[in-house]
């Protein structure tokens, strides 16, 4: 009866000497098809090549084996999985939150975190919240939210229109360029200033310097917007006591 034993099962290619079959389907280094030859004759031609004989299609009948260097063969698939997870894009959803009732310094500022997450390619989820009466108000939400789409649309389109959900209004604005085409324009960029600034600064030390401006802004939007909901908190609970007063009983008049 067969039992495994452990060990991790190899994914690499069988080369050389490894190979254990009576006769390949045989392609050049250049890949130029040889045809079938016997095994030993494909191992005289990688000697006489100075190449390395490997199995590229193992199920095949023969299997097809062919001519080349596995080690720079090696060397340059990994770079190429490399380049491939550098590329890679993930899609991320940042979040903006603004009052109906917004000063134009506030949302000059919070408009510009919108227009570097657009041009970054990433979604950006727009939240109207409403306090108090102004939940009665829903339209100066949706107003505010058609004047910032209107603002970016260059950059971004409306990909989820507003909604209302609780004392909350939401709006899901998307970038017009791929995550890909907004990287590859920030490596172009980042390849300017180095060329610009050669004997300067690192090109590394800037854009570590500008990832941490962009996280302390990020930061520093995160800390506003909880303090803003903690002082909303602390607003409705005061207009709510007045009101809990109201609706409690009297206390009886003692005897």
């Amino acid at each position: 009866m067969w039992c495994y034993r452990g060990g991790s099962i190899s994914t690499e290619p069988r080369i050389n000497d490894r190979i254990r079959v009576p006769e390949v389907r045989l392609v050049g280094p250049s890949g130029e098809q040889v045809g079938i030859v016997p095994l030993a004759k494909a191992l005289e031609l990688a000697q006489e090549y100075d190449l390395d004989l490997v199995e590229v299609a193992a199920s095949a009948r023969p299997p097809v084996c062919k001519l080349m260097d596995y080690g720079k063969f090696k060397y340059e698939s990994a770079m190429k999985a490399r380049e491939a997870r550098k590329n890679q894009a993930h899609t991320v959803i940042k979040e903006m939150k603004l009052r109906p009732k917004i000063d134009p310094h506030d949302y000059d500022t919070k408009k510009g975190h919108v227009v570097r997450f657009l041009k970054q390619g990433d979604k950006v989820k727009i939240t109207i919240m409403f306090r108090g009466r102004e939940q009665s108000r829903p339209e100066l939400g949706y107003r505010l939210l058609q004047r910032l789409a209107s603002d970016v649309e260059d950059l971004g389109f409306i990909e989820s229109n507003p909604k209302q959900d609780g004392r909350n209004m939401i709006m899901v604005l998307g970038p017009h360029k791929k995550k890909t085409e907004a990287m590859a324009e920030a490596r172009e960029a980042q390849a300017a200033r180095k060329a610009e600034r050669q004997g300067l600064a690192s090109t590394d030390d800037e854009a570590l310097a500008e990832d941490a401006e962009f996280e302390a802004e990020d930061a520093d939007i995160m800390a506003a917007e909880v303090a803003e909901d903690a002082s909303d908190e602390a607003a409705e609970a005061a207009e709510a006591a007045p009101a809990a007063a109201d609706a409690s009983p009297e206390a009886p008049a003692e005897a």
